[in-house]
């Protein structure tokens, strides 16, 4: 029972955070032209993404939808093998702070598809003229999970497979 919540807690607010930034990003920006951070690297831009990453499947909000609150449900119910496999030491940890961070994530933007029908993007990452896509505190939640699992998978013992 802690441990779920724990998990409420720390989720809450990182949902908490997520939220506050789009909303400052839409009093703010929108409707202004972008506002340079850090000169040449960072731009504060808002963006209505009615798609997913990189603006693929534009105007799938409710199919987007449907589907992250099934990868929700999946990670939950199989919490455990994906966050927690036998793991000791820092693998528990980022096993940890990874399912936070993914669960705050999906949340985060799944909340924006329901209640506004887009998720709001605002940070711009760019180098000269090439632009990363718009993003935000949510979809980086979900990128930092994702490279947490990667660094999880790396130091197994060679010959043994995690345990469901």
């Amino acid at each position: 029972m802690r441990a779920f919540v724990t998990i409420f807690a720390v989720v809450a607010n990182l949902l908490l955070a997520d939220a506050v930034t789009k909303e400052i990003a839409a009093a703010r920006l929108k409707g202004e032209a972008a506002v340079s951070v850090v000169p040449g690297l960072l731009n504060l831009a808002y963006v209505e993404n009615r798609g997913c990453a990189w603006g693929m499947f534009q105007g799938s909000v409710w199919p987007l939808a449907a589907f992250a609150l099934v990868m929700l449900a999946a990670l939950v119910w199989k919490r455990r093998a994906v966050f927690h496999t036998a793991a000791r030491g820092w693998r528990a940890a980022a096993g940890n702070i990874a399912e936070w961070l993914l669960y705050a994530g999906i949340i985060g933007n799944l909340i924006d598809r329901v209640w506004r029908g887009y998720v709001i993007d605002f940070l711009d990452f760019h180098w000269g003229a090439s632009h990363f896509p718009c993003f935000n505190l949510a979809d980086a939640y979900i990128t930092v999970a994702a490279a947490l699992l990667i660094a999880m998978s790396f130091g197994e013992e060679k010959g043994k497979c995690p345990r469901p």
